[in-house]
């Protein structure tokens, strides 16, 4: 079994990245506000890209409106189920992406909540205008990228096994990992044979 010492660990460092995600969202939509709030878009690409401020009280991409309380009940019960992955997953590299995946993901949605709770809306400022993309945020590209990589991962990487946490955090052992003493050898056969 892999020890509590380096799980500890790695779920601190989890942590540690989802906290410094959050602070980036954070500091974005703080910008937002403070450049965009009450003012004409500003275009970064003309006709291509765009932020734009906007009060999002719905969820992704302003699908059901006015539902604070569900998202917030759905966005903890999720939160929960993250965090208790993340001290389950195994601590081998195997693991890695889907670590960072989970981590990002946690962050995004940990940043979309912070304002819900706090503001009662999402604060919304990067449109794609050529495709009329509905204006999102950077928890949002958090949430969508690491969703999409989770899904990679599951189709060309992981098996159904890998993802028994039971199982995957059984340390395997492989008759070449162990050595066997000399004593042990010359008592096989003591001619040398």
């Amino acid at each position: 079994m892999m020890s509590k010492k380096k799980r500890a660990v790695f779920f601190f460092f989890d942590l540690i990245m989802i906290g410094a995600l959050m602070l980036l969202d954070r500091y974005t939509k703080m910008l937002a506000v403070s450049r965009l709030k009450g003012r004409q878009p500003y275009e970064l690409i003309p006709d291509v890209f765009e932020f734009r401020y906007l009060e999002n009280r719905g969820a992704a991409f302003g699908m059901l409106q006015e539902q604070r309380e569900l998202f917030i009940a759905v966005g903890a019960l999720f939160l929960v189920v993250i965090l208790y992955f993340l001290i389950r997953v195994p601590c081998t590299k195997k693991y890695y992406a889907l670590r960072i995946c989970m981590v990002m993901i946690a962050a995004g949605a940990i940043g979309n909540l912070y304002d819900r709770i706090t503001l009662n809306y999402v604060i919304d400022f990067l449109y794609f205008v050529y495709i009329d993309f509905p204006i999102f945020n950077v928890a949002d590209i958090y949430v969508t990228v690491s969703t999409a990589f989770l899904v990679v991962l599951f189709i060309f990487i992981y098996k159904d096994e890998d993802l028994d946490m039971k199982k995957a955090n059984k340390v395997k052992i492989h008759s070449s990992m162990v050595e066997v003493p000399e004593s042990s050898k010359e008592e096989e056969d003591p001619d040398g044979l």
